[in-house]
């Protein structure tokens, strides 16, 4: 016996049969990206792009460097005012002022001077880095701590001290008059930014990384 053929399914006869799926619009796409959480959820504060090295700025480099916060804080002391510092400098001045008189008669007012200011440069430079102290300090219950929380270092104490060259070059003719006012401007700088301070830094101390207490 012949099989007869299936009816083709435009036909009346094939009309109950199940027409083909239409085609998937989205088979040419690409899968989507992988769940960078899938698996290992990241904690609190993780960022999903992995941690940033240690000490770093994910955002890049600080736009503002923090300047240095100075010597470590003296158990007991308490940072020095304008007054006590001004004290201070005026028993140096005075102890130091016979010097210098004394240079003065002896080699003419310039050439003493000269040698005496430097000498008073040195007196500061050479007590502070080895004592913490000078004597008008010492009587005023004063100290300079340099970075390390100890004596300034020699360097230490001739930065912080370096502006009195100013006031020893005022004793040059013609321009001593200029270079007094501006030691003197620098001298009033220096008690500005101590009263304005937290920590009763000046300027030079500031630029010298020193402090000074007093207790």
């Amino acid at each position: 016996m012949t099989e007869t053929p299936p009816p083709p399914s435009d036909t009346p006869e094939g009309a109950g049969s199940t027409p083909p799926p239409p085609p998937n619009p989205y088979a040419s796409q690409p899968p989507p990206p992988a769940d960078p959480y899938a698996g290992n959820p990241p904690t609190a504060g993780q960022s999903p792009y992995g941690a940033a090295p240690t000490g770093s700025n994910p955002y890049g480099a600080d736009p503002y460097p923090v300047a240095p916060m100075g010597p470590p804080p003296v158990a007991g002391a308490q940072p020095a005012g304008v007054l006590p510092r001004f004290l201070a400098r005026l028993i140096d001045g005075i102890i130091f002022g016979v010097v210098s008189f004394a240079l003065g008669a002896a080699l003419g007012t310039v050439v003493g001077g000269l040698l005496g200011g430097i000498a008073y440069l040195g007196y500061y430079i050479y007590l502070e880095s080895n004592r913490g102290q000078t004597l008008g300090k010492q009587i005023m219950g004063l100290k300079v701590h340099g970075a390390s929380g100890g004596n300034p270092t020699t360097d230490e104490a001739m930065r912080r001290n370096i502006w009195y060259v100013v006031g020893i070059a005022s004793v040059i003719p013609v321009i001593g008059v200029l270079l007094s006012l501006a030691s003197l401007v620098i001298a009033i700088a220096i008690a500005v930014t101590i009263s304005q301070d937290p920590l009763k830094r000046g300027w030079h101390d500031k630029f010298a990384n020193t402090s000074v207490t007093k207790g």
